[in-house]
């Protein structure tokens, strides 16, 4: 063993131990294993640092960017929908439907594009089901890796593999010769965590969890959350009134925070808006309050929101604290001369106003500087108070403001990098062609673009890369395969495929699943025909356990979705370990019996 090679084990084993400890950020430890190598001498300041030129880099920077695109457009937000109507409140079906789409469109683009794309839509379908997203996103995660299984263009590693066949003189597979395969082990990978998720996925306790800025607002304020649904008799009293009139914010304490005007809704209707006949109400108040008002005027109760499905959505919809500062124009006005429903279509619930709180109607109170306004309404409205100056919003609101309107451009920047990978650009070259296009477009802002990359995901993978290429340069790698191969050579065919497995599997939680292709298929090739058997299946088999990367996160799917799921190393240890043996199980079998 050379000096450089003892260095690169040493770096290896003590990055492995500090992610496995969690003693520090994921990428805090990746900075310090490229920079391990660069002071020890065993890489040159340019290697050490190459892995943020790397196409693996490269190509995440522009999926995140693409997927914050399609997100602003509402097209994950509409798949999401879709999902839930047909998935219904079942978890393992709602897991399954997600699953089968992600992987099945890893088989066509990177794998990590498609769980970036997917990533907003899991995200909304947490929050609308109030369930804690590490239950949904690492089996989607998983899926994406398997996904990639499933033709010869869904990874990386598949299509170098036809590379290294034909400079090796041997006949390059077919598009869907490794399909049989994919199928399977997406399918068992789907499998796993219906029967075994609830014991395997983290399970955050409520008590630990901090709480959302929705539920820190209405838990401080004791605010109502609960929105009724009626319709207006043509016989009822109410017709013909506005809400000021009928003492709705007075004498019941209730607040309208929607109605349908001539057919069209209409968000926190002002004051001097006169109900008609067959209107819908979307009421906001305790439920005892809601009944008496609605019997006073006969109102019919609507099972259905229809229109105000918003309304009722937490991610399109809720409260927000506002406060008045000293500039604002409002100070010194009053709600009613202001006219803040009718400029911003929200409705003002609670004002805090010189120490005191006022349920009621505060329609005629001069507002002081300082002043604190909760307000109901949907989220675009709520942005726009926030852009103004006359507020300060206090709530803090990670909702992504959509902008249906660029659902046709957004989805033609993604066929466009789809177009270019499968037209045979490098996956980098062609996402990052889709993300500037996004940005042409309109989709994205530059400055939006910036915000959607995670930049800990980048420097993680970026400090990662280089241990992978030390490892192939001092030959570290090479002696590590060529070690392991001596002890299988000679015996029974299903041992050297269990090592090839076993080594692929190793070797692509080391270092990139690329570079664990380049190094392992020729070595496994040649011993392939030392054996005398086909050396076609066995590169085949490199490749496909490249991609069995499951109990680290350090693959490049697991690493973007850590962080949205709140996922320690040990999660990865417990739910990868049954993944990875049940995949080398599957793959060794299925080859040994149709393959070699």
């Amino acid at each position: 063993m050379t000096t450089e090679t003892f260095v690169v084990l040493t770096v290896f084993l003590a990055t492995a131990a500090l992610l496995a400890l969690d003693l520090f950020r994921m990428d805090i430890v990746a900075m310090l294993c490229m920079l391990a190598l660069a002071w020890t001498g065993v890489l040159s300041p340019q290697a050490a640092l190459s892995g943020f030129s790397s196409n693996a880099v490269i190509a995440m920077l522009a999926v995140m960017v693409l997927g914050r695109g399609i997100a602003k457009a509402g097209i994950m937000d509409r798949f999401a929908q879709l999902v839930l109507r047909i998935a219904g409140d079942r978890q393992p079906r709602l897991i399954a439907l997600i699953s089968i789409a992600v992987g099945l469109m890893s088989g066509i683009i990177q794998n990590v594009g498609a769980a970036a794309l997917f990533l907003p839509a899991m995200l909304t379908i947490a929050r609308r089901r109030q369930l804690p997203a590490a239950q949904l996103i690492m089996p989607i995660g998983f899926a994406a890796i398997l996904g990639g299984t499933l033709t010869m263009v869904g990874s990386g590693p598949l299509i170098l593999t036809n590379d290294l066949l034909a400079n090796a003189g041997l006949a390059p597979y077919g598009l869907f010769a490794v399909t049989p395969v994919g199928l399977l082990l997406l399918a068992a990978g789907i499998g796993f965590f219906a029967l075994l998720g609830r014991h395997l996925l983290p399970h955050p306790a409520p008590e630990t969890n901090c709480r959302s800025p929705q539920e820190a607002v209405i838990e401080t304020w004791q605010l109502p959350f609960s929105i009724w649904h009626y319709r207006i008799p043509r016989d009822s009293s109410l017709v013909g009134k506005t809400p000021e009139e009928t003492g709705i914010w007075d004498a019941c304490t209730l607040n309208i925070v929607g109605m349908t005007h001539d057919g069209a809704m209409e968000y926190a209707p002002w004051r001097k808006t006169r109900f008609g006949a067959e209107q819908d109400l979307a009421i906001l108040g305790e439920e005892e309050d809601v009944q008496a008002f609605a019997a006073q005027y006969e109102l019919r109760p609507v099972a259905e929101p229809g229109s105000f499905a918003a309304l009722d959505d937490p991610s399109s919809a809720g409260f927000a604290e506002v406060v008045i500062p000293p500039r604002s124009s409002m100070v010194g006005q009053t709600l009613r001369q202001f006219a803040l429903r009718r400029r911003y279509a929200v409705e003002p619930v609670i004002l805090y106003h010189k120490g005191e709180r006022v349920d009621r109607d505060f329609s005629d109170l001069p507002i002081a500087a300082g002043d604190i306004f909760i307000v109901y309404g949907v989220w675009d409205n709520i942005h726009d108070l926030k852009a103004s100056e006359d507020f300060v919003l206090l709530t803090d609101i990670h909702v992504e403001r959509q902008d249906r309107s660029r659902a046709g451009p957004a989805a033609l920047c993604f066929g466009l990098a789809i177009g270019l990978a499968l037209a045979g650009f490098q996956i980098s070259t062609a996402f990052l062609s889709g993300a500037v296009a996004m940005v042409l477009v309109g989709g994205l802002s530059i400055e939006e673009a910036y915000e959607a990359i995670d930049w800990k995901v980048v420097f993680f993978l970026a400090g990662l890369i280089p241990l992978g290429l030390a490892m192939q340069q001092t030959g570290t790698a090479a002696m590590l395969a060529e070690g392991v191969m001596h002890v299988v050579a000679g015996h029974h065919p299903l041992f050297l495929l269990l090592a090839v497995a076993a080594l692929s599997t190793s070797f692509s939680l080391l270092m990139s699943n690329v570079a664990a292709t380049v190094i392992l298929a020729p070595l496994v090739m040649s011993m392939a025909q030392i054996g005398g058997l086909n050396p076609r299946p066995l590169a085949l088999l490199v490749a496909v356990c490249a991609a069995n990367s499951f109990i680290l996160p350090t693959h490049q799917v697991n690493a973007l979705l850590r962080t949205p799921g709140g996922y320690r190393t040990v999660d990865y240890l417990k739910s990868g370990g049954g993944m990875t043996l049940l995949f080398v199980a599957l793959v060794v079998t299925v080859f040994y019996a149709f393959y070699l």
